[in-house]
């Protein structure tokens, strides 16, 4: 994947340092609070290039959360792992449930025209 050049100051190692010590959801950092700690500066464009630096440390296999009511944060166990990766396939799935909809299918057979394995949607609880 090629990724843009980021905003000085935005680099994946700047990113990963400030996030390392953020170690659990009670020590988030909302993106535009991250991108002005690492630039100094507010922009729209800095949020962007701060969220591509993130996926691609993700891909990466870095454990970085993110809920919208913590901001960014480190898993500091099997928990938050989870609730984040829960957040980016319910996520996910409503992003496929909009594309279903629009193609006028329902989201089995999207998934089937994108050969992926249908997600198990009981939770427990």
């Amino acid at each position: 994947m090629n990724l843009p050049l980021p905003q000085p100051g935005i680099t994946p190692e700047t990113v990963l340092a400030a996030l390392l010590p953020r170690l659990g959801e009670a020590n988030g950092i909302t993106a535009s609070q991250l991108a002005f700690a690492l630039t100094a500066r507010q922009h729209a464009a800095d949020e962007r290039s701060l969220r591509k630096v993130i996926e691609h440390l993700r891909r990466q296999g870095h454990e970085i959360c993110a809920l919208p009511r913590a901001g960014y944060y480190m898993a500091a166990n099997a928990e938050d792992l989870e609730r984040a990766c829960v957040f980016l396939v319910d996520r996910a799935m409503t992003s496929l449930s909009q594309a279903a909809a629009m193609r006028r299918v329902a989201v089995p057979n999207l998934y089937g025209q994108l050969g992926l394995p249908m997600p198990d949607t009981t939770t427990e609880g």
